[in-house]
């Protein structure tokens, strides 16, 4: 675990199933996320158990003491070897802090180790469109705009725009130049 200004970085456990379920419980990351109202720690617990079980995934949860105060993580898209290379991420940050850059850190770690460890090319994410915060972020990381979803989920009783963007490796590792044969 390393610390940033007093958050402390980890990948994410089975004892932080309670935790999650309260941070995804909150109407504003609820509003931003898939999530449905109501979560269960039951859900979260075995969600957990899967990814931990994966070396494939990573999840990464954020805290300011004994508090989760955000959550991120990148899973495979699919189970077919063809798209072995593209994972989907999906965060999320308690509102109380908003801008004080968790965010930032928590992509700057999962990146890292899409980039150096787990040989991604292509990391996609959907974003609701009136969600300019995490646009923002999202950009600041190298994603693109690929397109608009219409109508993509039900929110509040009503549907909404989200966009999807991705964001391809910057520099995918290569075979190093071969020598010259002695």
């Amino acid at each position: 675990m390393s610390s940033l200004g007093g958050v402390a970085f980890r990948r994410a456990s089975l004892a932080d199933a309670e935790a999650l379920t309260q941070l995804m419980g909150q109407p504003e990351v609820l509003h931003n996320t898939l999530q449905l109202p109501l979560p269960s720690a039951e859900i979260w617990r075995k969600r957990l158990e899967a990814q931990i079980a994966d070396p494939l995934q990573i999840h990464v949860v954020a805290l300011h003491g004994v508090e989760l105060i955000g959550s991120a993580g990148l899973h495979p898209v699919t189970g077919s070897l063809r798209t072995r290379h593209v994972a989907a991420l999906g965060m999320c940050v308690s509102p109380a802090w908003w801008g004080r850059g968790v965010g930032s850190e928590l992509m700057r770690r999962l990146l890292e180790w899409a980039d150096n460890w787990a040989g991604l090319l292509r990391i996609e994410l959907g974003v609701f469109t009136d969600n300019a915060r995490a646009i923002s972020l999202y950009r600041k990381f190298g994603f693109e705009l690929e397109g608009t979803q219409r109508a993509w989920a039900l929110r509040d009783g009503e549907y909404v725009d989200s966009l999807m963007m991705a964001r391809l490796h910057p520099k995918p590792p290569q075979l190093p130049a071969a020598g010259n044969p002695a």
